[in-house]
């Protein structure tokens, strides 16, 4: 054998080379993902994550509080154990995702679609109630299926939309619609007006985006006005949550609540452990654990959190400007409208500025299922923008896209 690892053929005609090591294909799929990666994206949404853990740590006390009144016994940083180990494994599977090419994460996307659609028609028959709503099930633990609808439903209507380039007359309007009209039935047979609403906005989004008239979107926003009026005389708790916010509530809502607590720590914050005001606060490591972040950290700290959110939506839109596959554009558009716009929900119920929806904070609030799914949406966005830095791109991306009415004047790039 020489020096460099090889030796001469039996033959004596030629040289053969040690067998290369099995993890090299693996190290090179690593290689090439991390080249691909936003990783300014990657990072922002690892820090929102940490800052999320440092939040649980400051509401766990009050959550744990609340429950020992019930006269269930946890202890203090029960939540907090549990957080940190739903994070460990929702970053694994986001990170797993993100490794997909566009093909596959299409193809994943469908699937999840159609299997938690497949569970939310069994949630108002089978579903486990909770204050008042009929939207989880049961297996070991807690599951909405909404939560993991909501990546599948944007991939669905971006496959669907993009479609348009391969054939004009193909009625994409009519069924993308027809799936929004079937998910509104199922959530608000729930109910669930808050995930309604948020499903409603990425609907929206993507027609906008896909070149459907103004006419047209305008009759169909019209039809959905006529819904939510039909929804707040039907519905005595959606009617009980806008009252409350229209009439200023009392200092018992949850609302009022929220609000009091997160001015409570002024700009700076009255220290880690030590408010007062989320001890009577509900729900505050899941819905109002922005409040929290408010009374412990300040408002400072909640403007981080604003900018950090708004940063991740801009990054994620300028990895779209230039992006020449329309599927690609549509799926991460609808995608980062689902995570901004919950975020954006939650926060304003926190400032009493929308009415309570029951809406937790993405990649900040406690949560099991919850922090799988969003972990499961930011993998299959991390996967859909990716690209190779050194390929040039065709067309002006989502620029291009907003300037031409007509999806007709694209062409699609594989």
């Amino acid at each position: 054998m020489s020096a460099h690892g090889t030796m001469a053929s039996p033959r004596g005609d030629r040289t053969f080379h040690a067998p290369v090591p099995a993890n090299r294909k693996l190290s090179e799929h690593m290689r090439i993902w991390w080249r691909e990666i936003d990783k300014w994206l990657l990072c922002m949404i690892l820090l929102l994550m940490a800052l999320g853990t440092v939040a649980v740590a400051a509401a766990a006390p009050a959550a744990s509080e609340q429950l020992a009144r019930r006269g269930i016994e946890v202890g203090e940083f029960h939540y907090l154990r549990q957080h940190i180990m739903f994070q460990i494994m929702g970053i694994g599977g986001m990170i797993g995702v993100s490794f997909l090419d566009r093909e596959t994460a299409r193809r994943l996307g469908i699937l999840a679609f159609i299997g938690f659609l497949f569970l939310l028609f069994l949630v108002p028959i089978i579903g486990a109630e909770k204050n008042g709503a009929r939207r989880w099930l049961e297996f070991g633990m807690s599951m909405q299926p909404s939560e993991f609808l909501k990546p599948g439903f944007a991939i669905v209507l971006a496959w669907i939309l993009s479609l348009k380039l391969r054939d004009q007359n193909l009625p994409v309007l009519t069924f993308v619609t027809a799936i929004m009209g079937l998910i509104a039935v199922l959530l608000m047979l729930q109910p669930n007006l808050g995930a309604t609403i948020l499903f409603g906005g990425v609907w929206f989004v993507l027609v906008l985006l896909a070149g459907v008239s103004i006419q047209r979107i305008a009759a169909l926003i019209g039809a959905g006005l006529v819904a939510l009026t039909a929804a707040y005389f039907l519905y005595d708790n959606a009617r009980y949550r806008i009252d409350s916010f229209l009439g200023g509530g009392t200092a018992f809502d949850q609302v009022d609540l929220a609000q009091r607590t997160l001015l409570a720590g002024g700009w700076t914050g009255s220290g880690l452990w030590l408010g007062i005001r989320k001890m009577n606060l509900p729900e505050p490591h899941t819905d109002y654990i922005f409040s929290v972040i408010g009374e412990e950290f300040g408002l400072l700290m909640c403007g981080l959190i604003v900018l950090l959110y708004l940063a991740i939506i801009g990054k994620a839109l300028m990895r779209l400007v230039d992006e020449d596959n329309l599927f690609a554009l549509l799926a991460g558009a609808g995608l980062v409208t689902q995570i901004g716009g919950q975020a954006f929900i939650n926060i304003l119920v926190n400032l009493q500025l929308f009415p309570s929806k029951g809406m937790t904070l993405p990649l900040i609030s406690y949560g099991g299922s919850s922090t799988w799914a969003v972990c499961f949406t930011v993998g299959l966005l991390l996967a859909i923008t990716r690209r190779n830095p050194f390929l040039a791109r065709e067309s002006s991306g989502l620029k291009d896209l907003l300037d031409r009415p007509k999806t007709g004047q694209r062409e699609e790039t594989a």
